[in-house]
């Protein structure tokens, strides 16, 4: 594993070192971002967000293109096939770049050789929440009810080879248990069971809580960050019952393999000043998602990386074969 991340982290920097294109002279026309998901959903509402303070520093009209389906392949197949000339950019989950090549067994793109690394967006945490009348304030105690009589512990999920339903199987088998799921086509009917009692628990973004936490509705007893959430201080994370544990969502741009590096310095520049923006920092945050910034494209790559060697080693724990 440790050979697959220098070799994921050296693919990263001979694409982003490509010979160098005339970033004095870019962009002389529209830029397109295609996203994988479809149009109103929170990758697309915060991609038209920053690349509408990218337009305005570039002085060029930026495009997004919507790209939904299969489980982000018809939008990541569509950039990896792009040309390499500074013109495309992807808006990717990791989904698209790391967990598609745990989950399939084929992909028409190359999550690693496809792409070079632009920056770091954002990471979106999730939480497990469950019904209040769970008995049931802790993760551990969660777990123990589980252990007891798994038949009355169901969680919903977004189905098993989704972000949910494998941190849920992580989380049994870190626990000792085979946590029930109940998988669901659109998570907020998921969310709805919770609250109705149908189901006891669910795990969910931060953003996608929030308003149920807030009522009441629901309780909250541990984030998937390994760091604690900003406004969600007094929740645990997953991490101080099962040490390392750090299974978040997260979104990143990158380009097409092969795309000139000064192009991608400059596109990494105006992407890291837009996420500075209090403005934009203010709106993603009330979706949940938080940054740091766009960070440079090596350690975006190194990023990757990471996630690749956790995510692999997760999925190969809890025995999910590939599709």
């Amino acid at each position: 594993m440790r050979a697959l991340i220098r070799a994921v982290v050296f693919v990263f920097a001979v694409v982003a070192g490509s010979p160098l294109a005339l970033a004095d002279e870019w962009p002389t026309r529209p830029i397109r971002f295609i996203v994988s998901q479809a149009a109103g959903g929170t990758p697309d509402i915060l991609c038209r967000l920053i690349t509408d303070r990218i337009s305005r520093k570039l002085g060029q009209q930026i495009v997004v293109e919507n790209k939904p389906g299969g489980g982000n392949v018809i939008g990541a197949s569509a950039a990896a096939q792009a040309a390499p000339d500074g013109y495309t950019f992807f808006f990717a989950t990791g989904a698209a770049l790391v967990t598609n090549a745990y989950t399939f067994k084929s992909l028409p793109y190359d999550p690693v050789k496809s792409f070079t690394p632009v920056g770091m967006v954002g990471k979106n945490p999730f939480v497990l929440v469950v019904n209040p009348n769970v008995p049931a304030k802790t993760l551990p105690e969660f777990i123990a009810l589980a252990k007891a009589d798994s038949s009355k512990i169901s969680v919903a999920t977004d189905g098993q080879r989704n972000f949910s339903g494998m941190l849920t199987a992580r989380i049994g088998k870190l626990g000792g248990v085979d946590l029930v799921q109940v998988p669901y086509a659109a998570m907020p009917q998921g969310v709805q069971d919770t609250i109705g009692g149908r189901v006891q628990g669910a795990i969910i973004a931060i953003a996608s809580a929030a308003p149920h936490l807030a009522s009441g509705a629901l309780r909250a007893l541990a984030v998937s960050s390994v760091k604690k959430v900003p406004g969600y201080e007094s929740v645990p994370t997953i991490a101080e019952s099962y040490p390392g544990f750090d299974f978040i969502g997260w979104f990143v741009v990158v380009a097409p393999a092969g795309t000139p590096a000064d192009i991608v310095a400059r596109m990494n520049k105006e992407l890291d000043v837009a996420l500075k923006d209090p403005e934009i920092v203010k709106r993603m945050n009330d979706v949940g998602v938080y940054s740091d910034g766009a960070e440079t494209p090596a350690a975006t790559a190194a990023y990757n990386a990471s996630q690749f060697e956790a995510w692999g080693k997760a999925v190969k724990e809890i025995g999910l074969q590939a599709e």
